[in-house]
C-alpha cells in the first residue's frame, strides 16, 4: 500500500514533520523524494473561500518529481563532501598523531651556535648561528616551513625542513611568537629571494612564547586598512609593522646624525627641566599643574634655560620634549613632540641662517649616507632629494606678494595685507609650489614671541626665521634674541607678563649681554619630510594630540 502525504507550503516542515495531515511537509518535492509513488495531497483555498487539502494536480506533481531529483543529487553530493571531510578530518588526526611522536633535539655533534642580531648576518655567512626574535611572516609548503623572524635590528627568512617541518611543535607556530632558531647563514641561489639574499638552514628551534590563533590572533588586532583611531588604540602592536618600525629607525638615526653636527659645530648638550613656571610661546597653549601647592606647567620651548647656559658653556643645544596645549586637528601638530632647540652667542642673523641651513643639510646628508636608515628612506620616500646650500631667501613681505600674485587669500578670504599671519593651507601651498627648501624671514612684531629682537633698519619687523619644507611645512622656527636690557622689559609690558618671575632671565641682559640667537626644530615634523608620512603622528612612538593619551 503507497503512503499518503500531506504538503503545506505555509505552516508545513520538511526537517520535522512527518507528512501527516497534522504534521504537513512543506514541499511536494520532498514528499516524492520521501515516497516516489506516495499520494500527495496539498493545502488549498477551494473556489467557495474555504481550505482544505486536494489531491495535487498532474503539472505540480509533474514538478514535485523533478524536485526530488534534485534534492537526490544534492544529497548524493552532500554525503560525498561529508565522506571526503570524514576523511580528510581522519588524515589530519593521523597525520598529527604522526607530527606528536616526533621529538625535535638539537644534534650535539654540530659546532656552537654563535649567537648574533639579524643586523650581523652578512658578516656570519656559511656560520652555524643563533637567533631570537618574533614570527613577522609563516608559510607551509609541501613539508617545508617558511619563517620570516624579526628582532628589530633585521629580518631573516628561516627554512624549516624534515622533522622540524613535519613536528606537531611547528604546526601550533603563529605570527608574533617568539623563537629561538639555530642553523647555518647561506646566501640564496640567483633568482631566489628574501629579505638581505640570505636563509637561515634551521637544524634546531625553541618556542619562547606562544601568540594566540583564533579569533585573537594578531592578524585580527591589526588590520590592513583599519580605523585610524582603532590602529592608535592597538599602537603597542602596530609599531610592529615594516612602514612604522622603518621610520622609528630613522627617527634614531636623525637624533643621532643631529648630535653629530652639534658636537662637530662646537655645540653642547644641555638638559633643561620639563616642569616650569614660566611661558614661551603664549599662555593659551600651557599645560598646568600643581607642583607642591604652586602653579607649574609643562615646558612650551627649552630656549629661555638654554640662553642661560650661553654664559656659562658657551653655544648649547637639547633634545627635549615640549608640550602644547593648543586643540590643532592638523596633520603636523602634536600636543607633545620632540624639540631640538640651539641658542648661540656672538653672531649676526646672517650667521644664524647659514648655521640653520648647515645643521639642517648635513644631518640629512648623514641619514641618508647611514647604512641601516639610508635604504630606509630611500625605502619609504623614493623620490627623496637631500637639500642642497644655500637654501632660498625670502622675506615676509615678499612672501604675501607672492600670495596675493597666485590669488592664495587669507583666513578671511581677503587679500593678505602687512600684519596677518600666514596660515599653514596658504604656507604650504606656496611652499609645495616653489618647491625648494624656503627661509622665511622679517615677521612682523605683532605675530612673533616677546623675545624677539628687531630689525635696525625697520623696527615693524623681527629678526626672525621660518624653515620652510616641500611636502610637509615649517619644521624650524628661530630668531635672534633681544639683547637689550629696556627692550626686553618693554616686551614683558607688551605681552603683560609679569617680569619678576623672570628674574633669572632677566639677569643675562643685566650680566653680561651679547648679541645671541636660536631656533626650535621639530622632530617629528623633520621625519615626516623625511619618510614620506602625510601625518606627524606617524612619526612618535606613542603620539599625543587633543583627545589622545594612551596607550
Amino acid at each position: 500500500m503507497s503512503a499518503t502525504y500531506y504538503i503545506n507550503e505555509l505552516s508545513g516542515s520538511d526537517e520535522t514533520s512527518s507528512g501527516s495531515k497534522e504534521q504537513p511537509f512543506k514541499t511536494a518535492a520532498y514528499a516524492f523524494y520521501r515516497t516516489a509513488d506516495a499520494k500527495l495531497f496539498v493545502f488549498k483555498t477551494l473556489d467557495d473561500g474555504t481550505q482544505d487539502f486536494v489531491e495535487i494536480s498532474a503539472s505540480a506533481l509533474k514538478k514535485a518529481k523533478k524536485g526530488a531529483e534534485g534534492l537526490k543529487k544534492k544529497l548524493q553530493k552532500a554525503n560525498l563532501a561529508a565522506e571526503k571531510d570524514a576523511a580528510k578530518k581522519a588524515a589530519e588526526a593521523a597525520s598529527q598523531l604522526e607530527a606528536m611522536k616526533i621529538t625535535i633535539k638539537e644534534d650535539e655533534s654540530l659546532p656552537e651556535a654563535r649567537t648574533i642580531k639579524l643586523r650581523a648576518l652578512q658578516d656570519n655567512l656559511g656560520t652555524r648561528v643563533r637567533v631570537h626574535g618574533w614570527i613577522h611572516r609563516l608559510r607551509a609548503q609541501k613539508g617545508l616551513v617558511f619563517i620570516v623572524l624579526r628582532d628589530g635590528t633585521g629580518f631573516l627568512q628561516c627554512l624549516l625542513s624534515g622533522d622540524l617541518a613535519n613536528a606537531y611543535q611547528t604546526s601550533t607556530l603563529t605570527l608574533e611568537s617568539t623563537v629561538t632558531l639555530k642553523g647555518i647563514v647561506e646566501k640564496l641561489p640567483a633568482g631566489k629571494q628574501a629579505p638581505g639574499g640570505v636563509e637561515l638552514k634551521v637544524d634546531y628551534y625553541e618556542i619562547i612564547g606562544l601568540a594566540p590563533a583564533g579569533d585573537d590572533c594578531f592578524s585580527n588586532k591589526i588590520q590592513e586598512g583599519a580605523d585610524p583611531s582603532l590602529l592608535l588604540d592597538q599602537r603597542h602592536l602596530a609599531i610592529r609593522g615594516e612602514t612604522l618600525s622603518a621610520v622609528l629607525k630613522v627617527r634614531a638615526s636623525l637624533l643621532q646624525a643631529i648630535r653629530r653636527v652639534y658636537d662637530e659645530e662646537g655645540v653642547i648638550e644641555v638638559t633643561p627641566p620639563c616642569m616650569v613656571q614660566t611661558q614661551v610661546e603664549g599662555g593659551s597653549t600651557l599645560f598646568k599643574l600643581q607642583y607642591y601647592g604652586e602653579e607649574a606647567y609643562l615646558t612650551q620651548s627649552s630656549q629661555l634655560y638654554l640662553e642661560t647656559a650661553l654664559p656659562a658653556l658657551g653655544d648649547v643645544y637639547c633634545i627635549q620634549e615640549s608640550f602644547r596645549a593648543e586643540k590643532s586637528h592638523t596633520r603636523r601638530h602634536l600636543s607633545e613632540y620632540t624639540h631640538i632647540e640651539a641658542e648661540l652667542a656672538f653672531l649676526t642673523f646672517e650667521d644664524l641662517l647659514s648655521h640653520i641651513e648647515r645643521v639642517i643639510t648635513k644631518t640629512v646628508k648623514y641619514v641618508v649616507n647611514d647604512p641601516v636608515a639610508g635604504p630606509l628612506v630611500k625605502q619609504l620616500n623614493p623620490g627623496f632629494a637631500a637639500p642642497e646650500l644655500p637654501f632660498k631667501r625670502m622675506e615676509y613681505v615678499e612672501a604675501l606678494k607672492w600670495l596675493n600674485d597666485h590669488s592664495i587669500p587669507n583666513e578671511e578670504g581677503q587679500p593678505f595685507k602687512f600684519g596677518d599671519d600666514i596660515a599653514e593651507a596658504a604656507e604650504r601651498k606656496m611652499t609645495d609650489t616653489i618647491g625648494v627648501p624656503i627661509l622665511l624671514t622679517r615677521f612682523p612684531l605683532e605675530i612673533k614671541s616677546f623675545y624677539m629682537k628687531r630689525c635696525a633698519d625697520d623696527p615693524r619687523v623681527t629678526e626672525s626665521v621660518d624653515v620652510l619644507m616641500p611636502t610637509v611645512g615649517e619644521i624650524t622656527g628661530g630668531s635672534m634674541r633681544i639683547d637689550s636690557l629696556n627692550e626686553l622689559l618693554e616686551g614683558f609690558e607688551r605681552e603683560k607678563l609679569d617680569k619678576s618671575a623672570y628674574y633669572w632671565f632677566i639677569d643675562q641682559r643685566k650680566y653680561g649681554t651679547c648679541p645671541h640667537g636660536g631656533y626650535g626644530l621639530g622632530t617629528e615634523r623633520i621625519l615626516a619630510w623625511l619618510c614620506d608620512r602625510f601625518t606627524v603622528k606617524d612619526c612618535s612612538l606613542y603620539p599625543r594630540f587633543t583627545g589622545r593619551c594612551k596607550p
